[in-house]
């Protein structure tokens, strides 16, 4: 699809691997100028060799629990490109404990990076949109934020924050000709969900970590987790004048997981 979003300059945090990898991938082929964003050099610099094939590309490292770094990157974006169009959140953590298994520096932890991560970068991000007059921003949530989910309470607890922001934002904002929207997937295929998958093997053992993904494979209609690919076109979208008239939406891409 021909979006229209060429040669517009996009940060994307946590776009060095998994659906933010797949989002920067989505869009070079955009023609879009891209500015990774992650804390993962090594990663980081892969995705920099492979996407500046397709499209101008710039790899920052940045720590997102950390406003001054987090302030240097978007500071070197802008006097790299003159202006900030687009801003996609897909920086996240993962866990799996049950609340009362969890301690004090679980909860910080998840928070500082799936939480204040995106509020300290739309807190640099915003002014130079503003002053724009222009910005479209796509912030990662998750349906367990919607409905909850056992063994992911303070990451849900922390991704139904970043919903609430991204709310509120939209409101501030809108006169600036600034969008906001919330993408909220199910479970997909990422290196994140594969390590928690590896750990859980290794716990339950083969057999009942097979006959566990029949269980998780059936609660989807589709019979299937995600895949990047089947998220990113619609944060493609989301950044386009196709959806100029979009903003404060949660948008679940779940495979039928949840359906409100």
């Amino acid at each position: 699809m021909q979006l229209g979003i060429q040669n517009r300059v996009a940060i994307i945090t946590g776009g060095v691997q998994g659906i933010g990898l797949q989002v920067a991938h989505e869009l070079a082929q955009e023609g879009v100028v891209l500015v990774l964003a992650d804390i993962n050099q090594e990663a980081g610099t892969e995705a920099l060799a492979d996407l500046s094939k397709v499209t101008r590309t710039e790899f920052l490292q940045t720590d997102l629990t950390d406003p001054a770094s987090v302030g240097n990157m978007v500071k070197s974006a802008h006097d790299s490109f003159k202006r900030i169009d687009f801003f996609v959140n897909c920086a996240a953590i993962l866990d799996d404990k049950t609340f009362m298994e969890s301690s004090h520096d679980d909860w910080r932890r998840m928070l500082d990076v799936c939480l204040l991560g995106p509020m300290h970068c739309l807190h640099a991000i915003l002014p130079v949109m503003k002053a724009q007059q222009f910005g479209r921003i796509v912030c990662f949530s998750s349906d367990s934020a919607r409905v909850g989910q056992a063994r992911l309470s303070y990451y849900a607890a922390a991704k139904a924050g970043v919903t609430a922001l991204i709310k509120s934002i939209a409101q501030e904002v809108g006169p600036d000709g600034i969008t906001a929207n919330i993408v909220s997937p199910g479970a997909t295929n990422t290196p994140l969900r594969r390590k928690r998958e590896e750990a859980l093997r290794a716990q339950m053992g083969e057999e009942k970590y097979e006959r566990r993904v029949k269980t998780v494979q059936k609660m989807y209609p589709l019979r299937r987790i995600g895949e990047p690919t089947d998220i990113a076109p619609m944060v493609a979208f989301l950044l386009s004048e196709h959806a100029s008239w979009m903003t404060g939406q949660v948008i679940s891409i779940n495979g039928g997981f949840t359906m409100v």
